[in-house]
């Protein structure tokens, strides 16, 4: 490839830092391409990116970037409830998209949290992030089920979120991961408030 077609590389050096990722992916987007027409199944997509753009930026996250059917968003070390709280409303706001209620199509997702030391910078006028928690977070959301919330066990720790609880979930074999990687079940309680004796403490 030449390599004036490639797009430069940050031009500063930033240190890592520890933060929490989230991807979200949309449930059978290939089966609505096929199914819908494809001005309707453009505007559903983008009606979808932008919900779950604004969603993260409200709990304070940065979006990383988007392709289509998936959004990846970072959050500081010190936000890890917020970025689990957003991946956890991810299913509720896609599942309320008012494109999708016209059209007569339901829409699930499924989400994956990861934690750990990344670097971010600017490439081709976009934020990105470069650090295994970006493929973490991918490989967990690929492993979870349809409306399914997967959270590694460095961000179920951190995490302050009483609202929530977390169940041990074994994985399938992750792709450049080992197979000691431990994952848990985040779910929202119904009412929105702690259970007793069911949310299962950081540590």
């Amino acid at each position: 490839m030449p390599t004036d077609l490639l797009l430069p590389l940050p031009t500063q050096t930033t240190p890592s830092q520890l933060a929490c990722l989230v991807m979200v992916d949309l449930v059978g987007s290939t089966r609505l391409a096929h199914q819908l027409p494809l001005d309707h199944y453009v505007g559903l997509m983008a009606e979808f990116v932008q919900v779950m753009i604004l969603s993260f930026e409200a709990r304070g996250g940065q979006v990383l970037q988007h392709q289509g059917d998936a959004v990846l968003g970072l959050w500081h070390e010190q936000q890890v409830s917020a970025a689990i709280l957003a991946a956890l409303e991810a299913h509720e706001r896609s599942a309320r998209l008012s494109l999708a209620g016209m059209l007569g199509v339901s829409l699930k997702v499924r989400s994956g949290v990861a934690m750990g030391q990344v670097i971010t910078g600017m490439v081709g006028g976009q934020l990105s992030a470069y650090g295994l928690p970006v493929n973490y977070a991918c490989r967990l959301c690929a492993a979870a089920e349809p409306g399914e919330t997967l959270i590694c066990d460095t961000a179920q720790k951190s995490a302050q979120l009483e609202q929530a609880d977390y169940q041990p979930r074994p994985l399938p074999p992750l792709h450049g991961f080992d197979a000691e990687c431990l994952a848990f079940t985040a779910r929202l309680h119904p009412n929105g408030t702690p259970q007793t004796g069911s949310h299962m403490k950081a540590g």
